[in-house]
């Protein structure tokens, strides 16, 4: 039994309040699982599931809004979760898992997010203080080891050695590959007029240089910014796959671990490991891996911690390119990965990160 991916979609990716500032999640969502439908020629009353990432919302449960918004059946009660940036991959490794446990036979999964609808978030005391603002939920126990994500990743330049130089490159590149990339219309569903991301420019290694510095060599240049976006695929069993007759792609592999919480920014590379073990691949069996850029030194040092050719990764740009809406960034990866494989064929990865020392990596292939 395996899990095959027959659609894959996303909105455009855009910044924090921008073209979507408007849309609460489930108006973003649901023109992005209408859209895949269509393209399948599924019949919503044949979906048995929908798993949505989302980590910045009211809370309740996203899922169940997005069924209804979407018109899938009543019956689809929805599944919500929250791991971060991670959450958008894993809302499809779930599916997976439904999908050989016999449980489902098709699954719609991925994630939406709306930093510019996003709720302010108080903690409440009962001795009778007023209520404090907090931007950050904790992510370990310890304050004292819970660094700030901004500084974490530029701890992370030090340790690897990685200069803002190279940084602000690889944000140019990621740019720039966007830019010159065919592949994305293909992926992408028209919401709100959007016919690309955006926040995609012609970056110049001048303009880094004038960016404001957040902490360290970090800066606003090679950090992806705070985004709104909806992104979604459709996983089915075998015998579906084979009705439809779609080109597909299998999830061969995937995995969630935990690493170092006060280094979050290298996690990717432990699951990347592991996740290659589990497929019984080699690192040079990748032809394609989308790698996510939430900051650009995490992408390289786990580039370069895993073995990875850079040559091979976000060969569309990444999301220092587009932005980070971040329930949603995991499913992106995957969207785009799915995307250039069909096209191009080979077997690829996907790998992101996360706040609390996580990472999720999964492997498609043909």
């Amino acid at each position: 039994m395996t899990a095959h991916v027959i659609a894959a979609c996303r909105t455009a990716v855009a910044p924090r309040g921008g073209a979507f500032s408007d849309l609460e999640p489930h108006a973003l969502a649901a023109p992005v699982i209408a859209q895949l439908l269509r393209q399948t020629g599924l019949d919503a009353e044949q979906v048995d599931e929908i798993i949505v990432s989302n980590a910045l919302g009211m809370g309740g449960n996203p899922a169940r809004l997005i069924a209804l918004a979407a018109g899938l059946p009543q019956r689809i009660a929805g599944l919500s979760i929250d791991r971060q940036c991670a959450g958008g991959m894993d809302a499809l490794l779930l599916a997976r898992q439904m999908i050989l446990s016999g449980q489902a036979d098709v699954v719609i999964a991925g994630g939406v997010e709306s930093y510019s609808r996003r709720p302010l978030r108080m903690r409440t005391f009962i001795d009778g203080r007023p209520p404090e603002p907090y931007n950050q939920a904790p992510f370990t126990p310890w304050p004292e080891r819970d660094p700030n994500m901004a500084e974490a990743a530029a701890e992370l330049g030090l340790l690897q050695r990685i200069s803002r130089e190279e940084q602000d490159v690889w944000a140019c590149q990621s740019h720039a590959k966007a830019l010159n990339s065919s592949a994305l219309p293909e992926e992408l569903c028209v919401v709100e007029g959007q016919i690309a991301d955006p926040f995609t420019r012609a970056l110049t290694p001048a303009l880094c240089k004038r960016a404001k510095r957040i902490a360290g060599d970090v800066t606003m240049a090679n950090t992806a910014v705070a985004a709104d976006a909806a992104a979604f695929c459709i996983i089915v069993s075998p015998t579906i796959a084979h009705k439809l007759e779609r080109p597909s792609l299998r999830i061969t592999g995937g995995v969630t671990l935990g690493s170092d919480p006060t280094c979050p920014g290298l996690a990717p590379v432990a699951a990347i490991a592991e996740t290659l073990r589990r497929a019984n691949l080699k690192t040079g069996a990748i032809t394609t891996a989308e790698i996510m850029e939430a900051y650009a030194v995490q992408a390289i040092a786990c580039i370069q911690g895993a073995c990875l050719d850079p040559a091979i990764v976000n060969r569309g740009g990444g999301a220092l390119a587009r932005g980070h809406p971040i329930g949603a960034s995991g499913t992106i990866c995957v969207v785009r990965l799915y995307h250039e494989l069909i096209r191009h064929g080979g077997t690829g990865l996907a790998a992101i990160a996360a706040a609390g020392g996580i990472a999720t990596a999964l492997v498609l292939s043909a």
